[in-house]
């Protein structure tokens, strides 16, 4: 039911627990706080987790998932959802489901790969996934995720990265978020692709190593403003200046010895911990 007296529009986030606190669930509703949004969360799995490495991934049960999505959609009054890290192919299916009729805007990060490079989604859930694409108001790879989801290689330029954002409308997302963060180069290129067309989105490669959970962040931040109101080019366009804020004052955070998180609260608190060389 909606509430029209209620200020603080509502974002559900749908993905994995990061017992470090930098990606998966904990960095989305860091990322709608620090948006100005009230974040819900389904946990679609536990990890136990840290700068370094995943050492155990153990999946919320099916009805778990299915419990958690009722609970929320029943009473909160969401606008915006985004889905990260949702496990096996049933989980998928589940999820899946749980949207059926929901008529909200969805961000689908695939999330596959984690920063350490430990292996979050099965191969043989990426059909599942890849029947999930039409509930996607914005899919939004990396280079690696859309190669896998069209079984080809990754892209190597921006025409290539363009046409395979085409070929996943295709198979049914409304938009395309293609992030350039795992091309070469001083310059990240983004590549917005809808049906109006192409928008590119640039800004200057930051050399550091604490950037984990940006993909998550970068979703979320652009959830945050659908459930706000904004359409998609906007919100897009704030959540990249987020985003690239977030990357900037990550190393003063010193939060651990490896991968360290973006500072998601940037804008609030300045970051006082130590630097990494």
């Amino acid at each position: 039911m909606r509430r029209d007296d209620v200020t603080a529009p509502i974002a559900l986030t749908i993905a994995g627990s990061d017992s470090g606190g930098g990606a998966g669930i904990q960095a989305d509703l860091k990322t709608f706080s620090a948006l100005g949004c009230y974040g819900a969360s389904v946990v679609t799995a536990l990890t136990a987790q840290n700068t370094r490495s995943v050492a155990m991934v153990e999946p919320a049960s099916l009805a778990m998932i299915a419990a958690q999505m009722r609970a929320v959609f029943d009473d909160l009054d969401v606008r915006a959802v985004k889905l990260g890290m949702l496990g096996g192919a049933d989980a998928i299916r589940t999820v899946a489901q749980g949207l059926e009729g929901c008529g909200l805007p969805v961000v689908l990060d695939p999330v596959m790969v984690a920063k350490s490079g430990d292996r979050l989604l099965p191969d043989e859930a990426m059909a599942a996934l890849r029947g999930l694409l039409p509930r996607a108001t914005l899919l939004t790879p990396n280079l690696p995720e859309a190669a896998c989801l069209l079984d080809c290689a990754p892209a190597t330029s921006e025409d290539q990265m363009a046409d395979q954002a085409a070929a996943l409308r295709d198979l049914g997302a409304g938009a395309v978020l293609m992030k350039g963060g795992h091309a070469d180069g001083p310059v990240c290129t983004d590549l917005l692709v809808t049906a109006a067309g192409v928008t590119r989105l640039t800004a200057q490669r930051q050399v550091t190593r604490n950037t984990h959970g940006t993909g998550c962040t970068l979703s979320a931040a652009i959830a945050a403003g659908l459930a706000q109101g904004m359409d998609l080019h906007r919100a897009v366009a704030r959540a990249h200046r987020y985003l690239q804020g977030a990357i900037a004052a990550a190393d003063g955070l010193g939060v651990g010895s490896g991968h360290g998180p973006v500072h998601h609260f940037h804008a609030v608190w300045p970051p006082v911990g130590c630097h990494h060389g």
